[in-house]
């Protein structure tokens, strides 16, 4: 049996009070918190794919073995998802992101010190164990921070952190390429992770949502102190639910199992495609004759594009309808991935176009993660997450992978964009023809 929606609950249970009232400035700080932790993932990711230009010519390495990072650091995420994603619905969300924060750390600043490609191929792994276990996590933290109006516009603020991350990151990635070498770009990165955990520490309490489906004498006061900071009235009582436990077996039980399998469906063909576009748009272009800088740029356009994207569908969303916003989303972005490998050889117009594909690319992913959110309640919403992306990121690392076993037979830009550009073609008609629970508001639980 679900958990009741947040309406089906008395008025002063601490879920009610989240859900009906308006959010608060903590609240709003707390989402932020969310927005700036999936900034880090997004430059932590995209990290490898700033430095490969300068690793390939450092150690004269081939395409293939590029690609090959790449994909073993989407891998560590695909463990770290299925494996650890899963505990936040057990030991709290915020214990599992400070976590996630201290694995994140380590991986980098070791990265940079890497001696060879296996080694560095193991640290982006242990990197990646961080990354999936802590965005499972901030997903559902930002769900539950918001209130009912607020919590998919929430949930797209959260997911848009990533572009941003890619933007500033990779505009900094650029101007230390300049100067240094690519190890410089690990060792910032280690070092914007490492000044994340005490803010985290200092402004994101735990989830009052995780608090009220765990079974402990303290939680009524210590979700009171959390709502007091707030600014909310105190919770008078917590209703006892009969809210599923987080397993495997419950996210593929008869009520779950069609949204389960194509969410997975979704976001791993969907992922494919995207991290194709992120993982090897720099090394495309600078294949193209265009210096280190100038390439890593053309990955910050992208993702400039992506942060309007993610704003702009989290916005729409409610005033159009999240299922139509992602069928647009994701059959235009695969469109936009052929059309960039057709893009003559000059900068500008592969500026723009890296704009137009990170804008329906990430917009879509954004809508997904608002998806998760909505299709699984409260006691399964950080499990359900991280199984989704844990699997569904095994098409992100066969992204890359694929990818670059293409270039490296001499596909050709144009033929490998057209062939990666079929996962979001497969990811929008599992959406048209499978139904899942939460595209209607009304199927959302608390």
């Amino acid at each position: 049996m679900a958990t009741p929606p947040a309406a089906a609950l008395p008025a002063d249970d601490p879920r009610t009070i989240i859900a009906n009232n308006p959010m608060r400035l903590r609240q709003m700080i707390a989402v932020g918190m969310c927005f700036l932790l999936n900034a880090l993932d997004g430059f932590d990711v995209l990290a490898i794919t700033f430095a490969a230009p300068g690793i390939a010519k450092s150690w004269q390495i081939e395409p293939g073995a590029i690609g090959f990072v790449i994909a073993i650091g989407l891998a560590g995420m695909v463990v770290g998802s299925l494996t650890l994603g899963g505990f936040a619905d057990r030991i709290g969300r915020r214990k599992q992101i400070i976590l996630s924060l201290v694995v994140m750390t380590a991986g980098m600043f070791a990265s940079a010190y890497a001696p060879d490609i296996m080694v560095l191929s193991a640290l982006r792994f242990v990197t990646g164990l961080g990354l999936g276990a802590m965005l499972a996590s901030i997903n559902a933290m930002a769900a539950e921070f918001a209130n009912k109006e607020r919590r998919d516009l929430s949930v797209s603020i959260m997911a848009a952190g990533y572009p941003v991350g890619g933007v500033l990151g990779g505009a900094m990635a650029a101007y230390l390429l300049k100067i240094h070498g690519w190890e410089a770009v690990f060792i910032f990165g280690g070092i914007a992770t490492l000044v994340t955990i005490p803010l985290v520490l200092l402004l994101l309490p735990e989830s009052i949502g995780w608090l009220a489906t765990v079974n402990r004498s303290d939680s009524l006061a210590r979700i009171n102190t959390i709502l007091r900071r707030i600014g909310h009235p105190e919770a008078k009582q917590i209703a006892p639910t009969e809210g599923p436990k987080t397993s495997a077996a419950t996210l593929f039980n008869p009520i779950f199992r069609t949204t389960t399998i194509a969410l997975i469906i979704m976001y791993g063909a969907h992922m494919i495609t995207f991290y194709y576009a992120l993982g090897w748009a720099p090394s495309l272009v600078a294949s193209l004759g265009f210096d280190q800088s100038s390439a890593s740029m053309v990955s910050v356009y992208m993702n400039m594009g992506g942060a309007v994207g993610g704003f702009v569908l989290g916005y729409l969303t409610p005033r159009m309808g999240l299922k139509p916003m992602l069928i647009i989303g994701m059959g235009g972005a695969a469109i936009a991935v052929a059309a960039f490998g057709a893009v003559p050889p000059q900068l500008v117009m592969l500026q723009a176009a890296a704009v137009v594909l990170g804008f329906l690319s990430n917009g879509s992913v954004v809508g997904l993660y608002a998806l998760m959110a909505r299709a699984y309640p409260t006691a399964l919403r950080a499990g359900g997450t991280g199984m989704v992306i844990g699997c569904g990121r095994i098409g992100a690392a066969f992204g890359p992978l694929i990818a670059g076993q293409l270039l490296a037979m001499d596909a050709g830009r144009t033929t490998t964009s057209l062939v990666l550009a079929l996962g979001s073609v497969v990811a929008a008609l599992t959406l048209i023809l499978i139904p899942v629970r939460g595209l209607r508001q009304e199927d959302t639980s608390a």
